[in-house]
């Protein structure tokens, strides 16, 4: 009997795995393999969360941005980090500007639609959106993350 259990284990394990890797294959499906796996082992999968960086040209046009943001939970944080000094090439010439920088705290799945809500409401031709994968962190404030920005 025991060796029949210790084969069925084996079996439903097996069959776990692959059903793991063939949900990781269809990229609709890997939302489900994630949380699979994060129930599963506890632990938390690289990636699921994302900074991403927003220059505004000022305070007030970024605190209405942030705020509409974290209104339609594309964010669950939105920090302003002020008077930011920036150099860049734009129309082939070498530009000087203050603004303020914008730090996002996010799910990697929403990065497309936050991304596109900035470049209907931002001031600028071509706003700055650039986002960077989380690798570790803070359980908890990953978890609050979550719970503040759901999936759709």
């Amino acid at each position: 009997m025991q060796r029949f259990q210790g084969s069925l284990r084996l079996v439903l394990t097996t069959l776990l795995l692959v059903l793991l890797m063939g949900l990781l294959i269809y990229p609709g499906l890997k939302n489900v393999a994630v949380y699979l796996h994060s129930a599963v082992t506890g632990s938390y999968i690289s990636g699921t969360h994302s900074l991403v960086f927003l220059s505004c040209p000022n305070e007030q046009v970024g605190k209405v941005i942030a705020r509409t943001i974290v209104e339609k939970k594309l964010a669950a944080c939105v920090s302003i980090l002020p008077k930011v000094f920036s150099i860049y090439n734009w129309d082939n010439e070498i530009t000087e500007t203050t603004e303020v920088l914008m730090v996002l705290k996010t799910r990697t799945s929403k990065i497309h639609k936050l991304s596109e809500f900035i470049r209907s409401v931002h001031p600028f031709e071509v706003p700055e959106v650039i986002s960077i994968l989380v690798d570790q962190g803070n359980p908890l404030y990953l978890k609050w993350i979550e719970e503040t920005v759901l999936e759709d």
